[in-house]
């Protein structure tokens, strides 16, 4: 049989997060198996001054200039199936109509919430909305929820409600990858075609991991934001009477003055082979979000790691943790639930490294490399044959 050959179409971040970190790893995971014929990836950094920025928002709606790279890259590389991850803001939805033009099958990732929500995390001043997904976007307008720019917002608002009634993602994606049966649920509820909708969750290559049996202190690793719950640990770090090393708060972010001034140990930015050697000696990892996550690389990093997460009962997470299983809930926002939960896991070491032992399990069952790879190649599979099926019926 002939191996699948694979472009991936990625624009990436003006900072470096998630998103890449998955484009590089299935990238690399791909090409070691001979099936990444290409990696386009365009750069936010190229927006710069003041006439760029105002083509480039005009542009994110169909980029002409998109299109027509995209068609001759098609040309040129021949792949058997496109795979595209952020099309925003450069790349544009024109990059599915190249794909359709060029008769080239397509599969599109979605990390976020951003074809549905101006603020493609379905949240409005640290809270969950789901505004957008009821009623449309045009409710952001008022708020100028894209970087505090009403023409921003009417741009990413005409961008989502064009493409939905032009039904670019009904009718121009093979295969739309979700990473949990919660995102699912969403983009079904927001009109997307569910018979399109493949569940494929991230990955971690990482090797069995022989922890330090002394174990000490709880570990938060992620950007210092409001959606990300912060607040609700430094409350919560105070009403269970902690010891600063007991709580220790690994990342950088607007909130980092905050974090630098409580009673906690704040790290600042740690390199990845920091923060697995901090994995390995933790009791366990903080996830206390307050949005409903796409599909946070940290919580499997921890599982590979064999430590347990005490995560923020919303979303995704309440999917991905498994509770007194893989670790433990907390209702989000509570910080007395959250102070409750940090004193069991401190004083109930023999359980947690039960639970850990049980992350490591989950890991080793969903989420490394080789699983998946064969989950790739059979979504890709998949996406050729809904495409000749769409040729057959015209």
């Amino acid at each position: 049989m002939k191996q699948i050959s694979v472009l991936i179409i990625h624009n990436t971040y003006q900072q470096y997060g998630g998103e890449d970190s998955v484009v590089e790893r299935e990238a690399s995971l791909l090409k070691m198996h001979g099936n990444l014929s290409h990696l386009h990836l365009i750069d936010n950094h190229e927006i710069s001054g003041i006439f760029k920025k105002i083509t480039t928002a005009v542009n994110s709606i169909f980029s002409i200039p998109s299109y027509r790279a995209v068609r001759a890259l098609l040309r040129k590389v021949k792949p058997d199936v496109v795979h595209v991850h952020n099309f925003f803001p450069l790349l544009s939805p024109s990059v599915f109509y190249a794909c359709q033009a060029e008769n080239v099958p397509v599969v599109f990732t979605l990390h976020n919430y951003r074809t549905i929500c101006p603020t493609a995390l379905l949240m409005r001043n640290g809270e969950v909305t789901e505004r957008s997904i009821e009623t449309g976007p045009w409710w952001a307008l008022k708020y100028r929820t894209y970087k505090n720019s009403w023409v921003g917002t009417f741009l990413l608002c005409l961008m989502i409600s064009a493409h939905k009634k032009l039904r670019t993602w009904k009718s121009k994606v093979d295969i739309h990858i979700v990473l949990t049966e919660f995102a699912r649920s969403k983009f079904s509820k927001a009109g997307f075609p569910i018979e399109k909708m493949v569940i494929k969750p991230n990955f971690v290559d990482q090797q069995p991991v022989y922890a330090d049996s002394a174990r000490a202190g709880l570990l938060f690793v992620g950007r210092l934001s409001p959606e990300k719950g912060v607040s609700t640990l430094l409350h919560a770090s105070l009403l269970a009477d902690l010891n600063p090393d007991d709580i220790v708060i690994a990342g950088d972010g607007p909130l980092l003055p905050e974090v630098s001034e409580s009673s906690v140990t704040s790290l600042g930015q740690l390199k990845p082979s920091e923060v697995k050697l901090k994995m390995q000696k933790s009791v366990a990892l903080l996830l206390p979000s307050l949005w409903y996550e796409g599909f946070p690389m940290v919580l499997v990093e921890a599982y590979a790691c064999g430590l347990p997460v005490i995560a923020s009962r919303i979303g995704a997470l309440a999917e991905l943790v498994e509770d007194g299983v893989t670790g433990l809930l907390f209702e989000p926002g509570d910080p007395n639930d959250l102070a409750n939960k940090m004193q069991w896991a401190l004083s109930n070491p023999v359980e947690m490294g039960r639970m850990g032992a049980s992350a490591r399990r989950r890991f080793e069952e969903r989420y490394t490399p080789q699983q998946n790879y064969q989950h790739l190649i059979q979504v890709y599979e998949r996406a050729i044959q809904n495409s000749k099926h769409k040729e057959a019926n015209k």
